[in-house]
């Protein structure tokens, strides 16, 4: 069993890279097994709290209040996750090499492609708990280290994290073992060596 799930776990990251982030931010709605952890472990209990009540809140669970909910929920999210960091290091030695308006649009694309992904999965969470594991720190950098209960199987799921204006943001999650930003990195970098360059990658992600 406990192998299933990790190959189903590999399986979601190597479609294109976006299962990752769905199941990724999906897994934030579990209930949360208790570990005392440090300021990032709580920053991240915090958006599992808030995204907790709003999957619960019976209102917002009526059909015409759909779209309102998705929008809070990315919200709540968005609050938590670094958008930007996670395009920049996906982008890698491309991003230096763009301008501020290429750099502001290619992380509202990065962003609607998470979103896009994670919404339905989100929505259909059926609610694995989250067991805390450890928190590590150095530097204004922290890896909170978490297993999802599924069944028999624990399926490792770590959060790594930065301080930004005073607060833990995420920049990067990895399922069992394989991270979000390096699959994306290259994804991106096979298209922007191409012919077709950076405006094929763009290009690629407004179709998506």
């Amino acid at each position: 069993m406990r192998s299933l799930n990790m190959r189903w776990a590999r399986t979601m990251l190597l479609r294109g890279g976006m299962g990752l982030a769905a199941l990724a931010i999906s897994l934030f709605a579990g209930s949360a097994l208790a570990w005392a952890g440090g300021a990032a472990t709580e920053a991240i209990k915090g958006t599992i709290n808030e995204v907790i009540r709003l999957l619960e809140d019976k209102d917002l669970k009526r059909p015409e209040r759909r779209e309102e909910r998705r929008k809070l929920l990315e919200k709540v999210i968005g609050e938590r996750f670094s958008y930007e960091e996670m395009a920049k290091r996906s982008l890698a030695a491309q991003w230096p090499k763009l301008n501020d308006g290429q750099k502001q649009e290619f992380v509202g694309l990065f962003q609607s492609l998470l979103s896009r992904t994670y919404s339905d999965k989100i929505e259909s969470y059926s609610g694995e708990p989250v067991k805390y594991v450890n928190e590590r720190n150095q530097e204004g950098y922290a890896e909170v280290r978490t297993k999802v209960i599924s069944g028999k199987a624990e399926i490792p799921l770590d959060y790594r994290l930065m301080t930004k204006a005073g607060d833990w943001r995420v920049y990067d999650v990895v399922v069992d073992g394989i991270s979000l930003v390096n699959n994306y990195r290259g994804q991106f970098t096979k298209i922007i060596s191409s012919p077709g360059g950076y405006p094929e990658l763009v290009e690629t992600l407004r179709k998506k």
